[in-house]
């Protein structure tokens, strides 16, 4: 089981950029794909973005593609999404997520199992 701790968020505007952070314990960390979901006001919980353990391969949902990165620092037991030119619809919580080792994809909320508690991102016009 990995514990996993979100922080960064807070309220930008407009075109403002902002970098989460996810800090993980327990030593499973490093070999667990970290995933990055939002739930917006109203709406059910969407796929952001994930990278490898071995922090090569990426995935991004469009609508993020071209405006957040993700990466992590496995010394660190961290991933960041740096997110920039931020949009009121990109305002949501952030949650970050460690991968199920039996799932088979990497985009779905049941793909993950352990998630941190989010954070509020708000960007305001």
């Amino acid at each position: 089981q990995v514990q996993l701790v979100e922080s960064g968020g807070g309220s930008v505007q407009v075109g403002d950029s902002l970098t989460l952070s996810c800090e993980g314990s327990g030593r499973s960390f490093s070999v667990r794909t970290i995933g990055w979901f939002r739930q917006p006001p109203g709406r059910e919980r969407e796929f952001v973005a994930a990278i490898r353990p071995n922090a090569k391969i990426t995935d991004y949902a469009e609508y993020v593609k071209g405006r957040f990165t993700v990466s992590r620092d496995n010394a660190k037991n961290t991933v960041y999404l740096e997110m920039s030119s931020l949009k009121p619809d990109d305002t949501a919580v952030y949650y970050c997520a460690a991968r199920s080792p039996q799932a088979m994809g990497r985009t779905r909320s049941y793909d993950y199992d352990d998630w941190g508690q989010g954070t509020q991102v708000t960007v305001s016009s």
